[in-house]
């Protein structure tokens, strides 16, 4: 799971005498905002659709100035970094470079969310289960307990934080698509459950999800 095993040089890199307009023409061709500009293995930096769009598309990238200067992922990277990078700098791909800060392509928003939902923790069958509880009452050990009581697994888990700063959300996955006996016993140790979603209810959440994401990236 590291940022090697995402890595695509389907788009090559933009040069600086590459036009905006030459630019905006890849990028729309393979259906990003974003592209870096590369001098032979060096990153120069990466330049947005925005970026294009506020100068004469005729002139050369050189003379640009970008709004993001040089984001990057390493090539040994968690794909968890991968994640938090381009989500924090809301970039449709992200380049990555090796130990010698050589650019050796990039991956993409869309490869990175096809790798997580083919990940078995989304294709496993199973249910949903969001609780909310203080940060200090925080325990997997415990809450893995409660599970297997039911005789069941957790397949994945992930913590929301909360506007509240003493609040959290912890949303699992078990691999049971009945989670009523699950949920109360959750409640009989006073865990408020939040939300839960059966099997066949997270499955049409998550596809009418995927569907909204694909049509947003699709814009």
């Amino acid at each position: 799971m590291i940022a090697g095993t995402l890595i695509s040089n389907d788009i090559l890199p933009l040069r600086t005498s590459d036009t905006g307009d030459e630019a905006l023409a890849i990028m729309n061709e393979f259906g990003v905002r974003h592209l870096p500009i590369v001098n032979n293995k060096e990153l120069l930096g990466v330049i947005s659709e925005d970026d294009i769009l506020n100068y004469d598309v005729d002139e050369p990238l050189g003379s640009y100035r970008l709004s993001l200067y040089r984001p990057y992922v390493k090539e040994r990277d968690h794909l968890f970094e991968v994640m938090k990078v381009l989500a924090t700098q809301r970039l449709t791909l992200i380049p990555a470079i090796n130990v010698d800060e050589e650019y050796m392509g990039y991956v993409t928003q869309d490869d990175l969310l096809q790798y997580f939902a083919a990940t078995a923790a989304f294709t496993e069958p199973g249910s949903i289960i969001v609780l909310e509880l203080q940060r200090r009452d925080y325990s997997l050990v415990e809450i893995a307990r409660i599970v297997e009581s039911e005789n069941a697994n957790i397949l994945s888990s992930f913590i929301t934080t909360n506007k509240d700063a003493f609040l959290m959300d912890v949303t699992i996955k078990v691999n049971r698509p009945d989670i009523h006996g699950i949920i109360a016993t959750f409640e009989r140790f006073n865990y408020k459950i939040k939300a839960s979603f059966m099997e066949a209810q997270f499955t049409d959440t998550l596809k009418e999800r995927y569907d909204l994401l694909m049509a947003y990236l699709n814009v």
